[in-house]
């Protein structure tokens, strides 16, 4: 869908640079998605992995980020082996609801109610994020929990438009359970693209 060279806004490597990869096609539906033109994969031609493994090669990046829409509807296999056959670190971010593809060094973890993560999916995450937005979530968020490993890296992050009433949850509740971290979309308040 798209492709450009920024920061990571969000969860544990917030602030790095990396080479974004957003590829078109979701059938999971967050109500909350920032993102909607990606469900449709129609909209987005496919293009040939070669050329985008040679923009990233004539980026600075050192990481590349694949996410979504849900990057494991498809087979990431050659993108992930050609772009680690060059040292560049590979960042997935899934809801985990498809089969895993490609060598990845760090997976983020977002599940979705309306579809839920895979068993393996929640073996692979490197962090889990859950998005809040409202009390009943942080259930949710603690079932998912449960089933990542132990040095999975636990954060919640505020749904976009509601902010002002879950970032007050969320803080309270991460003061009471301490095994969580709050994520916040840093590029959106510093108007990062």
């Amino acid at each position: 869908m798209e492709e450009f060279y920024s920061l990571q806004g969000e969860g544990a490597n917030t602030g790095k640079a990396a080479y974004f990869l957003r590829i078109g096609g979701c059938d999971v539906g967050c109500r909350w998605c920032d993102v909607k033109e990606s469900w449709n994969a129609l909209l987005h031609p496919l293009i040939n992995t070669n050329d985008v493994i040679a923009r990233i090669i004539s980026s600075p990046s050192k990481a590349v980020v694949v996410t979504g829409g849900e990057p494991m509807m498809y087979n990431l296999d050659y993108l992930c082996k050609n772009i680690k056959d060059l040292g560049i670190k590979t960042y997935l971010e899934t809801s985990g609801a498809y089969p895993f593809s490609g060598n990845w060094d760090w997976v983020c973890l977002s599940p979705k109610k309306q579809l839920a993560p895979l068993k393996e999916a929640y073996l692979l995450a490197s962090e889990l994020k859950v998005v809040i937005q409202n009390q009943d979530d942080f259930l949710w968020a603690e079932e998912n929990a449960r089933l990542c490993s132990d040095d999975c890296r636990l954060f919640l992050q505020p749904e976009w438009s509601n902010r002002s009433e879950t970032i007050p949850l969320i803080v309270d509740y991460i003061l009471k359970n301490t095994k969580w971290n709050i994520s916040v979309q840093t590029h959106k308040y510093l108007r990062i693209p």
